[in-house]
């Protein structure tokens, strides 16, 4: 069992359980309701549960999504990945949607990067940068890129769903577009979200705005992305549908 403290005691323990040939993840926290999950890329399954929920009535709510389950797991297994990226010239690459072509350009000057038009990403670089350095000065711009894009977001949102971000931060998460902390009124966003398209960074942004008025995925939730958003639905399929970046995805 593993022990976190913050201002009040929170518990949770983790185990896996076997569901009709699926290993289960399961967490059992301080919650009121059993919330079940299946992330990428080959579709763990993960039931959160309340602390006294017990591991049969974890393993019934498993076997009556089964059929759901399955179609989600067979999804992420099809969904398009990319390979691991060189950043060397030739390679795809992606912002806000859109592929690009890199052309890395080595030359005396300082390092950056440059669209130079719809097609074409400069990766411009001293002449002795390894492939770490390429892709640390990729990542940098990237998460430049993100930063300025969402402020006017939060700004535009913030009034129509009547919330106040106090604070909204970037990481690169494996199983997650974007979480919020809802005490600190703090959201984060995944870099990866750069890559996608504008309206998929909109629509993360709200979902993680809406979490400040309801902390759960339940029919309230559903309810006010409706009202907020008509269109979510489809946002979330083009992002879920999107090719995956390549990971080492350990868990």
């Amino acid at each position: 069992m593993c022990l976190n403290w913050s201002r009040t005691k929170v518990i949770t323990e983790n185990h896996q359980i076997r569901v009709s040939g699926l290993t289960v993840d399961v967490v059992r926290k301080n919650i009121k309701n059993l919330h079940l999950a299946v992330y990428p890329p080959m579709g763990r399954v993960r039931v959160a549960a309340p602390l006294l929920v017990s591991d049969e009535a974890v393993r019934l709510a498993v076997i009556s999504r089964l059929p759901w389950i399955k179609r989600q797991k067979n999804r992420f297994q099809r969904q398009a990945r990319q390979s691991e990226r060189q950043f060397v010239t030739g390679e795809c690459h992606y912002f806000q949607g859109r592929r690009y072509r890199l052309n890395v350009i080595y030359q005396h000057s300082r390092s950056q990067v440059v669209i130079r038009n719809k097609s074409t990403i400069d990766l411009i670089v001293q002449e002795d940068a390894d492939q770490t350095y390429r892709q640390k000065i990729m990542l940098a711009w990237y998460r430049q890129q993100l930063k300025q894009m969402i402020p006017e977001l939060i700004q535009k949102w913030e009034p129509v769903i009547g919330v106040k971000v106090t604070d909204w931060r970037i990481k690169h998460m494996k199983t997650k577009w974007g979480t919020c902390n809802i005490e600190a009124r703090r959201i984060w966003l995944n870099l990866e979200l750069v890559k996608k398209s504008p309206q998929c960074l909109e629509y993360i942004v709200v979902h993680e705005m809406v979490h400040l008025l309801e902390r759960h995925h339940n029919e309230r939730f559903t309810e006010m992305m409706n009202q907020f958003l008509p269109l979510w639905r489809l946002r979330r399929d083009e992002l879920n549908d999107s090719a995956l970046g390549h990971e080492e995805w350990d868990y």
